[in-house]
């Protein structure tokens, strides 16, 4: 998870801190998620400070942007120090040949990422599908950009209805797991089967492997339907910073 939110940063130009207790990024700039803290450690609930304190001071020094902070541990409570708490997403994780890999229904076309026009695309509807909130209404390049195309850890693929893109998916390598990263249906195009189609093209993508992802509860059932197991749940803050106009 720390080494994926490296990717879009360093292909934007944007700051990176790496400590034993956490990793950081931060584009400058409102970018989803992709502005994040991810915790290496526990954060101790006696002595939270002098981690929080190095978290802050990153992201207080001149982006903007929501900012967000992971951890695979449970947190102190956070808000006194203007965090608000985005939930607690759960964790799954599905073995190599963990169950049958889902088709591509009829109707629907899916192409590997290679270039600008498909990374649009897809950007398209990974902003306006989710939806992320702070980069409406979309502008290209917001989420991310074309130098994450030279990254051969990060793998994406679009979804098609006739020329019209309608679903996206992210695989992204690293540490012997194939993470799903994203996944994200355009809300009139749901519940045809597309989200489970995008799963089993990243399945097929990396083999070997065992996929983990960070989930939502309303796309767990969908992932442990094709096998993915519930590990654990993360503790997701995120932190406001101003706003861009």
């Amino acid at each position: 998870l720390a080494a994926f939110h490296e990717v879009p940063a360093t292909a934007a130009g944007g700051r990176v801190l790496r400590r034993d207790e956490l990793a950081a990024v931060d584009l400058g700039r409102p970018a989803a998620m992709h502005n994040a803290a991810t915790l290496l450690r526990p954060l101790p609930f006696d002595r939270p400070g002098e981690v929080l304190d190095a978290v802050e001071g990153f992201f207080d020094g001149g982006g903007r942007g929501e900012a967000y902070l992971w951890s695979a541990w449970p947190t102190p409570d956070l808000r006194p120090r203007g965090w608000v708490l985005e939930g607690h997403p759960p964790m799954l994780l599905r073995p190599p040949g963990g169950g049958p890999v889902p088709p591509v229904p009829p109707g629907l076309r899916v192409e590997r990422v290679t270039g600008a026009g498909a990374l649009r695309d897809w950007e398209r509807v990974a902003v306006d599908g989710f939806p992320y909130r702070e980069l409406q209404p979309y502008r290209p390049g917001t989420l991310l950009g074309e130098g994450v195309l030279a990254d051969g850890r990060l793998r994406l693929w679009v979804g098609y209805e006739g020329d019209r893109p309608v679903c996206c998916g992210s695989l992204f390598v690293e540490a012997g797991v194939a993470c799903f990263s994203l996944g994200v249906t355009l809300p009139e195009a749901r519940r045809r089967g597309y989200w489970a189609a995008m799963a089993g093209v990243r399945l097929v993508d990396a083999p070997g492997l065992p996929s983990v992802g960070v989930f939502s509860d309303l796309s767990r059932p969908s992932a442990e339907a094709i096998g993915f197991l519930p590990v654990t749940r993360f503790t997701l803050w995120h932190r406001p910073r101003p706003a861009t106009s």
